[in-house]
């Protein structure tokens, strides 16, 4: 890393490093962002080391991912599992925990056929996990598990920190387990409470072929692939409310509102540390969810603190407008299709009186990358279905 050589009428090397001016030097440690290899550089000299905590622009990957089983066997118990894992020790076993109370609420709803609900719910519950990011250099209180391998919670990892801007924390996959195939990713803004949150799901995502033959997604519909599709008048079909779809719907639904508020309510740390905050955005490997939170936000969640819920550690969902959009068969520009496509959008209902549908529009088209931000245009031209949820 260093240029060193020597001057014959020098005593000493010259460290071309030292002519650097500071500035620069923090613009090439913004330009890492990463926490782990900005720990490995607080090391190098006292000069990096000054410099570090004043890079405005952090990203954390968490590592790795213990079950509660792994962390009760270590020779520290219980007690010492949930320091281990700091802010993040319960996100899935919140989100777990907390989905069923929804679901016995929506239970006359979908009808006295809940085998659905039963079997997703037997799927969340049978896993739960506690997360451990490993931080870099500088952090040396972290908890030391079986292996060896010491761990580090967010805020361990970013209290050395004193001037973060744009902040990213990135799981090392999503928390809702879903089918080989099957599409599901997620978008929420939160402020002190949830202001709104777009989904889009797919029973298959398959490449488009001249096939003739048809095949059953995963929710039960028969779908057909190629060009010998029947008319599509934008309505959702029978099949859709009699084969699971529409109980499927709700499923992805609730479980992406919980898993949103259950990563919202384990910021607020973090978010109270560090007041210099411009963005935070806390996503997965996996691209199944994204929560955001601007300037605002952060400063609407400082000065108003969230209700949490009553059933789990998870911020309350309040009551809710969505709007639904769905397409037996939807084929996007690049050929891929997908069967059984859905769309939905999610405002809290004080605040869906006062948006109008171009500002949806906007809003939706802009939520996912490509391929799926097409997708999206596509879906709310087609016939919109309203629904609405109370809070939980």
């Amino acid at each position: 890393m260093y240029s060193v050589h020597s001057d014959p009428n020098q005593s000493d090397p010259i460290d071309h490093f030292d002519r650097l001016p500071d500035s620069l030097l923090l613009l090439i440690f913004n330009r890492i962002g990463d926490v782990k290899s900005l720990g490995r550089c607080c090391v190098v000299s006292r000069r990096f080391h000054s410099l570090v905590p004043q890079v405005e622009n952090v990203v954390v990957r968490v590592d790795c991912v213990i079950s509660d089983d792994d962390c009760s066997s270590s020779s520290s118990s219980s007690d010492k599992s949930r320091a281990l894992v700091g802010p993040f020790s319960n996100l899935f076993r919140l989100v777990f925990g907390g989905i069923a109370k929804p679901f016995q609420a929506l239970g006359q709803f979908l009808g006295p056929n809940r085998s659905v609900l039963s079997e997703t719910l037997d799927s969340l519950s049978s896993s739960p996990l506690s997360i451990a990011p490993s931080g870099g250099g500088g952090v040396d209180d972290g908890e030391m598990d079986q292996s060896g391998v010491t761990h580090h919670s967010p805020t361990q990892v970013l209290r050395n920190f004193n001037e973060i801007r744009f902040l990213r924390i990135e799981l090392p996959s999503g928390e809702l387990g879903i089918d080989n195939g099957v599409l599901l990713k997620w978008r929420a803004d939160f402020g002190s409470t949830l202001d709104n949150c777009v989904i889009i799901g797919a029973a298959s995502v398959v490449n488009n072929s001249n096939s003739q033959l048809s095949e059953f997604g995963n929710d039960g519909l028969c779908i057909y692939n190629g060009s010998n599709v029947g008319e599509d008048n934008g309505s959702i079909p029978e099949t859709f409310y009699s084969s699971g779809g529409l109980k499927l719907r709700v499923v992805w639904t609730i479980s992406s509102l919980i898993a949103a508020s259950a990563r919202h309510y384990l910021l607020q740390g973090i978010i109270a540390d560090h007041k210099t905050l411009d963005s935070l955005v806390l996503t997965d490997s996996d691209g199944q969810g994204v929560l955001c939170m601007n300037k605002d936000q952060l400063e609407e969640l400082r000065v108003k603190p969230l209700l949490a819920s009553s059933a789990s550690k998870r911020t309350l969902v309040p009551a809710l407008n969505m709007r639904l959009w769905y397409a037996t068969y939807l084929e996007l520009p690049d050929g891929v299709v997908l069967n059984g496509a859905t769309l939905v959008a999610i405002r809290p209902s004080e605040q869906s009186a006062s948006k109008n549908e171009v500002s949806d529009s906007s809003w939706l088209s802009n939520a996912f990358e490509e391929p799926f931000g097409t997708a999206a245009k596509m879906l709310v031209k087609r016939r919109t279905y309203c629904l609405e949820m109370n809070s939980f």
